[in-house]
């Protein structure tokens, strides 16, 4: 396994004040020519690092990386639809998530500028079936600091999973059961999705529309988001031009629909549930989004600076949560706006970076073990900083060389031996366990095999007749082979 340190250094023309003035348009030239350079040099390093996730199954889906509002890198790796084989493209349309709560928490701003609400209001002045949760406001469910529990609990254990449920029956069934709350309100931070679906519901109805005509009326027609709704897949189907279908990993390593795990699964009786999810976009029409939030067409310099500012909660702790994005400081990149989203086989990424107007917007359609969401890496690009792309060789081994690492390895750790064995010139691993099926690995250099599907990396030492096996992140075992 070879990793390619790439460094990429800022070349700085000094010349001599004389210098200037004699050739000024030549200065102007190079320094162009240098500015091109550097840009084709982010646009290389970017595409090789996605390039390379995506040949190793870590990525599958669309990016969009911009300084200025102007894009310098946009492109789509692997397909939309693994049935038809239809690519990604640039209008690929994915579900995002939670990246949706900041399109919820606008709406709670709009409405605020319109005189129909205050943050400050309790919650019970909207939605008095809950009257009970004394104290906790709109704030509070903006901020995640509202401690009410997690609905998803509630509707595993007490829902009817043959009936979709929706924000209302959220209502209706903490009206009824009446849970108890977490904590008091603004006692501390706990992410709640319980609370952005409330602000949902606080939103149809105080305007008295639908929380997707709302949000279609006040943000998405006036920015001109032309591929961005509030859709729910299974709920209320329809056809979506260019829709990018999500997949996740069974256990054999396939990748499926979250559909064929059937109607008692929760992605699917959850689904008419919105405010917490189910906003859909592509990364253009989020380039868009994100621009907007520089200018006031939507809201003001002052709503911004409430949006972005972290709430303090009384056990002394900084809640880095604004309204709907997390928030921090970084000495090197200023202030970063981001947040990330994870749901029935999405994974969703945007971040602001508003001192510096650079805005990374990352949507993919697989969610495996080994997906990865490299934001280190790219921010480290796009400031001409120190890169390690890990590129794998690939090698081709005959039978004989395979066969040194064939064996049968046990761990005092792990309570199956794997089996290791050469079949039509692979090498094969298998757990010895009932109905545990082989795998065939992949060969790279440096006695390294991999089973991409199932996240499965093994290398092997064959002086010391052992062998690193890991597993996604959570499984790592040194096994030994057996005499």
């Amino acid at each position: 396994m070879k990793i390619f340190i790439i460094n990429i250094y800022l070349c700085i023309i000094t010349n001599q004040y004389y210098q200037m003035k004699k050739f000024p348009i030549l200065i102007l030239v190079l320094l162009f020519a240098f500015t091109t350079s550097f840009a084709q040099n982010k646009y290389k390093l970017l595409d090789s690092l996605f390039n390379t996730l995506h040949q190793h199954h870590q990525f599958n889906g669309n990016v969009l990386i911009a300084e200025n509002g102007i894009p310098i890198f946009q492109k789509s790796y692997g397909k939309a639809d693994e049935l038809t084989q239809r690519m990604l493209n640039a209008e690929s349309v994915f579900e995002l998530a939670s990246v949706s709560k900041q399109f919820t928490a606008t709406g709670i701003v709009i409405l605020q500028k319109q005189g129909k609400l205050s943050y400050d209001d309790e919650v019970a002045k909207y939605i008095p079936e809950l009257g009970f949760y004394k104290s906790i406001t709109i704030r509070h469910l903006l901020n995640h600091t509202g401690g009410l529990p997690d609905y998803m609990g509630i509707f595993e254990s007490k829902w009817d999973k043959t009936r979709f449920a929706t924000n209302e029956d959220i209502i209706k069934e903490f009206a009824k059961v009446k849970p108890e709350v977490n904590f008091l309100p603004n006692a501390k931070f706990e992410y709640s999705n319980t609370g952005y679906a409330l602000l949902a519901s606080i939103i149809e109805r105080v305007s008295k529309q639908s929380y997707g005509d709302f949000l279609s009326q006040y943000i998405f027609k006036p920015l001109k988001m032309n591929h961005t709704m509030v859709y729910r897949s299974r709920y209320k189907p329809k056809k979506i031009e260019n829709y990018a279908l999500a997949y996740v990993q069974d256990s054999t390593g396939k990748k499926v629909l979250l559909n064929s795990y059937g109607k008692q699964f929760y992605t699917y009786y959850l689904d008419g549930i919105v405010g917490d999810g189910m906003v859909n976009s592509t990364t253009g029409d989020l380039l868009k989004w994100d621009q907007a939030l520089y200018t006031d067409k939507l809201i003001n310099a002052q709503d911004k600076e409430q949006i972005l500012r972290p709430s303090a909660t009384t056990d002394g702790n900084k809640n880095d949560y604004g309204f709907g994005w997390s928030v921090k400081n970084d000495k090197t990149y200023g202030r970063i706006a981001s947040h990330s989203g994870g749901w029935a086989g999405y994974i969703t990424y945007i971040e602001r970076q508003p001192d510096k107007n650079k805005t990374i917007i990352i949507l993919q359609n697989n969610e495996t073990p080994q997906t990865k969401t490299p934001v280190t890496a790219v921010r480290s690009i796009l400031y001409n900083e120190k890169v390690e792309i890990e590129d794998l060789k690939a090698v081709h081994l005959s039978d004989e060389e395979l066969a040194k690492y064939s064996g049968t390895y046990a761990s005092p750790d792990f309570p199956m031996k794997l089996k290791v064995f050469v079949r039509d010139n692979a090498l094969y691993g298998q757990a010895l366990a009932e109905k545990q099926e082989a795998f065939k690995l992949d060969a790279y250099e440096n006695h390294l095999f991999r089973f991409e599907r199932a996240a499965v990396k093994m290398i092997f030492y064959p002086a010391q007749n052992t062998l690193d096996f890991s597993q996604g992140k959570s499984i790592k075992v040194l096994f030994t082979k057996e005499p």
